[in-house]
């Protein structure tokens, strides 16, 4: 058991250390070929590519963990839907425009 988790510990950081030797190459290169022509920047080396990259997860990729876990709240609601009665189903339709606002087509309007 041990010995797994040591073994996966160490695939963990072979793992992590080739994703950022190859993105921060990645980066440091697109950066050095557009930035300067593009934008009159000056070029970077590996460890700054590396940097940029580390700092554009923590802006715009954020830190969420395993995929499937922000899921739950979906699977959840289905379980719950599909116990509900066809009459559940409907008063909770009806309901759900003065709670979140309108999905869908609008509804047409009764005719008097």
């Amino acid at each position: 058991m041990r010995r797994n988790r040591i073994l996966r510990g160490l695939k963990f950081v072979l793992f992590a250390a080739l994703f950022l030797t190859v993105f921060g190459f990645v980066v440091m290169s697109l950066w050095n070929w557009l930035m300067p022509v593009l934008f009159g920047l000056r070029q970077i080396n590996f460890w700054q590519a590396a940097g940029v990259l580390l700092l554009s997860k923590i802006l715009f990729g954020g830190w969420r963990g395993k995929p499937g876990r922000h899921w739950y709240w979906r699977r959840r609601m289905m379980e719950r839907w599909d116990q509900m009665t066809p009459e559940e189903r409907e008063k909770f339709r009806q309901a759900m425009p003065g709670r979140c606002g309108s999905f869908g087509p609008p509804a047409a309007e009764p005719k008097s």
